[in-house]
């Protein structure tokens, strides 16, 4: 901020001009319409308490202004709709305030926190696709590409719909609670195997006909072909998702077609963890057998939003094409030499990461892990946010008690009191057959943007 003081405000009756004025020469370019009539109606709401006795869906309007040293420098209107959820229309920095001082993040953190204090589960707004920096601002912000329509307000402008889950506490933490490895099936493991048919059985048959022991069993065969790398022979690369018991709650089945693409059938999971797990590892593990990566599923909402959020597009909507009345859809994701490895990382350890004070990472030596080089940038992920870092440094132990008499215990886990917490927190992670793999710690550094 500089020292300058930023002071953001309900709209008074003597912000009426400049509201007008903004809002007209800034949405002008890309929306249809009076914007001065628009401007009018939104404020006279705000000032007359906030209500909005035309509204259909929306109850409430609310104007914020941004201010420095007592001048207006941005605006951000909210609109209060009576599905739990608040559009923001619009969000404008002057222009001579654009780019400094961060105005519009702390526009958007101030909508943010009063629609999550009002019990809002989502926050969203529209932006013209040519609008390329308020795309990029929103992407940053965490909001979710919906999709986009064309000459939707104004003839010649596509319209990109963007949203953000508004995630509680609560629900942070919930999501952080599980711990979720990817791994390829281990098809000598019987118990493995018997809980991955158990799981595609008990989960699948409502959406798909046709699901049934021998379909299993056919699954499993073309997965004994999978050395012979031939199309023709229809063979198929299985991975499942496991918790830190080993137990089965995710399966992808993957098949490489001609021309390389490659379907992802089947593909479920238990919860929405081991859901966004699959869908984050399973790129990077199949690039070297296709170039994209395309899904037949009917998911849920929350599903969507990770589909959504983790960059996957929606291809099609097919109606009765596995199952009577069952939609299915049909998602897509490119993949290729360049696609960036992702990391999955609990929420409190990503801040750890960003803030500096921890730049160590550990983890046990599957494939995937053990293939990553020194050099090589990362995207780290949590359930809400994402960034990028880069491997400075990588380290080999036998043991967790090896590693912890060598590492700087709290440049793992800066929030432990004590080497022994840490010691016992990995453990809890990473039971014993999986400390058999080998103990690998990275080192991070953060990438300038």
């Amino acid at each position: 901020m500089n020292n300058v003081s930023l002071v953001i405000r309900e709209a008074r009756k003597d912000d009426f001009e400049w509201v007008e004025s903004v809002m007209q020469n800034t949405l002008e370019p890309y929306y249809g319409g009076d914007h001065r009539l628009h401007a009018k109606r939104i404020f006279n709401a705000h000032i007359n308490g906030g209500v909005d006795s035309l509204g259909f869906f929306s109850f409430e309007q609310r104007m914020f202004i941004a201010e420095i040293r007592g001048k207006k420098a941005g605006i951000i209107h909210l609109v209060g709709k009576r599905q739990a959820t608040y559009k923001i229309s619009p969000l404008i920095v002057a222009p001579e305030f654009q780019g400094r001082f961060g105005i519009g993040s702390q526009l958007l953190d101030h909508a943010e926190s009063y629609a999550r204090g009002h019990q809002a589960r989502q926050i969203y707004c529209t932006v013209a696709e040519k609008n390329i920096a308020a795309l990029q601002f929103f992407f940053r912000k965490g909001f979710i590409k919906a999709g986009s329509s064309d000459s939707h307000y104004k003839t010649g402008v596509t319209e990109v719909m963007l949203y953000k889950p508004l995630y509680g506490v609560s629900k942070v933490a919930s999501l952080d609670q599980h711990h979720v490895s990817v791994l390829p099936l281990d098809e000598t493991n019987t118990e493995m195997k018997e809980q991955v048919g158990r799981l595609l059985l008990d989960n699948l048959q409502n959406s798909f006909e046709g699901i049934n022991d021998g379909w299993v069993h056919a699954l499993f065969n073309g997965y004994s072909r999978r050395n012979t790398l031939d199309v023709n022979a229809k063979y198929k690369l299985i991975y499942v998702a496991v918790d830190s018991t080993g137990r089965v709650i995710g399966v992808a089945g993957a098949t490489p077609k001609k021309g390389n693409p490659i379907k992802l059938m089947p593909f479920i999971a238990t919860n929405i963890v081991a859901f966004e797990a699959l869908l984050i590892d399973i790129p990077h593990q199949l690039v070297l057998f296709g170039h994209k990566l395309y899904i037949h599923i009917n998911p849920t909402a929350d599903e969507v939003i990770s589909l959504q959020r983790l960059g996957w597009k929606l291809n099609a909507v097919m109606p009765s094409a596995y199952c009577l009345d069952v939609i299915t859809q049909q998602w897509s994701f490119n993949i290729g030499e360049t696609t960036m490895r992702t990391m999955r990382i609990k929420q409190r350890f990503y801040d750890f990461i960003l803030s500096g004070k921890k730049p160590l990472e550990v983890r046990v030596g599957y494939s995937a892990i053990n293939s990553i080089k020194v050099g090589e940038h990362i995207r780290l992920m949590t359930s809400t946010e994402s960034s990028e870092v880069k491997v400075k440094n990588i380290r080999r132990y036998k043991t967790f008690e090896e590693m912890l008499k060598i590492e700087t215990w709290d440049s793992i886990a800066p929030d432990a009191k004590s080497c022994e917490e840490v010691f016992s927190l990995l453990k809890q992670i990473y039971p014993p057959q999986k400390e058999k793999l080998g103990v690998v710690v990275f080192e991070f550094t953060k990438v300038a943007k």
